[in-house]
């Protein structure tokens, strides 16, 4: 689970960028009840909240060539130590390490096959204010052409331990995601092999997408069609986990809803 006490490697803040910012607004306000927030008239974006605590960031897609995506941060102790060791473990830094005023310190980078991700130290601002509550985020989600290069490239950067589970039906094998030390009810994320024509959405590369919590993933579903996104899989029941669906919004960027199993 993900909480927000943040321990070092959990998913902290997530942001999206987009090539419209107000639809895009209106999207996820629709579909999970959030909030938008802009930071003012002359920047284009702002803050997403839910039931008045901040839940993500949006602005505007300014990198050429870039799909819209959704952008998961890590939390480090030290990102200029934790840039060299996504340097020394393969990766590239697509943004080198930089100070946001007192909020805190970040960069951001391509794994060894692409995958994008960031790394988060925090400041005054410790990531965001709601999570694994419905309309916030719930898990982070890696789908790679190579599972096992993917687990040595993190595992250094971040110290992750990794667990093994079969998927049922003979559906491959799912890696879950838990930060250095912690029990595995600690676990926040996972990642799954899949073959590279099957990644088309990143044009063959791995891709990070964040998975949003529901109290309704077909009432979640039906809100995703009926404000222009679309649905790549689903709804369905994962034994165990709950009823899910993976998405896209109207600009492509994709997530995940998930209604949880309940216990």
């Amino acid at each position: 689970m993900i909480t927000n006490d943040f321990a070092p490697g959990s998913p902290c803040w997530i942001d999206i960028g987009t090539p419209d910012v107000a639809g895009t607004a209106a999207f996820y306000g629709a579909v999970l009840g959030w909030d938008y927030e802009s930071m003012g008239e002359d920047v284009e974006g702002g803050m997403f909240r839910k039931d008045g605590k901040i839940v993500a960031g949006l602005g505007k897609l300014t990198e050429e060539g870039a799909r819209s995506a959704w952008m998961i941060y890590y939390r480090v102790t030290d990102v200029d130590a934790t840039t060299r060791a996504v340097r020394g473990g393969g990766g590239t830094v697509r943004v080198a390490p930089m100070d946001l005023d007192d909020w805190g310190r970040m960069a951001q980078y391509s794994d060894p096959s692409g995958g994008q991700f960031a790394a988060w130290q925090p400041g005054t601002t410790k990531g965001v204010e709601l999570v694994d509550q419905p309309g916030s985020l719930s898990w982070t989600e890696l789908y790679t052409s190579d599972a096992a290069a993917a687990k040595e490239f993190y595992g250094g950067v971040f110290g992750w331990q990794f667990g093994d589970m079969e998927m049922p039906g003979g559906g491959g094998t799912y890696s879950l995601i838990t930060p250095a030390g912690l029990p595995e009810e600690r676990m926040h994320g996972g990642l799954m092999q899949l073959r590279e024509q099957d990644l088309a959405l990143a044009n063959g590369r791995p891709y990070w997408h964040p998975v949003f919590a529901v109290t309704d993933c077909d009432a979640a579903v039906a809100a995703v069609t009926e404000n222009g996104g679309s649905v790549q899989m689903g709804p369905e029941d994962a034994q165990g986990v709950g009823r899910l669906a993976v998405c896209l919004d109207p600009s492509n960027a994709d997530f995940v809803v998930l209604a949880p199993a309940q216990e």
